[in-house]
């Protein structure tokens, strides 16, 4: 890392080379901001009047992109959320094991989603793709210039962090998490928070590498739950793993007990609605023959 850089002056460091498809609406003429830059800005000096802020016409782009997200994403089917870092390289054992858990997804049936980028996100959609897989890339606007790999089949473009961060919720099963740096980690905490708040149900997170994340495990328990900041059980919340097979199961097993209990509650509705209409018939003809 640079000293400039280190000092928070410097730009990002790109991801390493792909043979990346350009995205074309994301092209911008250097140090130009991006559209999550503009959101995000301060004004340090006097608010300005009402009629000459642009902050609320904003909005109507955030919309658009969560329109555009939900149309192509609606009707994917069941599917699984990869992430892990665009620093990945083709010859790392995280990169096969990568395209190995998209490749059982596919043959499983699931769509595979991820950030459409280079590194464990390329392998996970390669996996997908080249066994017949859904594979879908939810890419944003960054500062350097990233593109969306080749094995993407669907691609959907974003310009909001947060707006992407819904789909990625919404239409997936679960998660399934590699090592992978700040984007990862917003990522998992972001579904951790999610299902201890109650807002998400039945979706399991895996950690794929357990020698990766053993330093974060050991705070989160001997930092986090000793101060009383967590509980015991949201400990479990988490599933560590070192098999792609393993991962892929564990996000199977909770789809497929959901799925049967969803049928279970559905079939005691009906027959619960069977039984009031039976109720209504015989109160009726008692009615009649009083």
């Amino acid at each position: 890392m640079s000293e400039e850089t280190k000092k928070g002056r410097g730009p990002p460091s790109p991801p390493p080379p792909q043979p990346a498809t350009p995205v074309t609406d994301f092209q911008k003429v250097p140090g130009e901001e991006t559209e999550d830059e503009k959101l995000l800005a301060r004004d340090h000096g006097m608010p300005p009047a009402a009629e000459q802020t642009t902050d609320s016409w904003r909005v109507f782009r955030i919309m658009g992109e969560f329109v555009e997200g939900f149309d192509t994403l609606a009707r994917v089917g069941p599917a699984v959320s990869i992430f892990g870092s665009a620093r990945t390289d083709p010859g790392d054992a995280q990169y096969a094991a990568a395209e190995e858990t998209g490749r059982l997804l596919a043959e499983a049936g699931f769509a595979v989603i991820t950030g459409g980028g280079p590194g464990i996100m390329e392998a996970a959609n390669k996996g997908a793709a080249e066994n017949g897989g859904i594979s879908i890339g939810c890419n944003i606007e960054l500062p350097f210039e990233q593109g969306m790999n080749a094995w993407v089949r669907t691609a959907v473009n974003f310009r909001y962090f947060f707006v992407r961060k819904t789909m990625f919720v919404k239409y997936a099963e679960g998660f399934i998490i590699f090592p992978g740096g700040f984007g990862t980690m917003d990522e998992l905490f972001e579904a951790l928070t999610l299902i201890q708040t109650g807002k998400v149900r039945n979706f399991p997170i895996v950690l794929f590498g357990s020698e990766y994340w053993r330093g974060l495990l050991d705070w989160i328990e001997h930092s986090m739950l000793q101060e009383g900041k967590i509980r015991t059980p949201d400990l479990d919340l988490l599933v560590i793993t070192d098999s792609p097979r393993t991962a892929v199961r564990t996000v199977i097993d909770c789809y497929e007990e959901t799925c049967a209990e969803a049928r279970r509650l559905s079939e005691a509705a009906h027959l619960q609605g069977g039984g009031m209409r039976r109720d209504r018939r015989a109160d009726a003809q008692r009615a009649r023959r009083g």
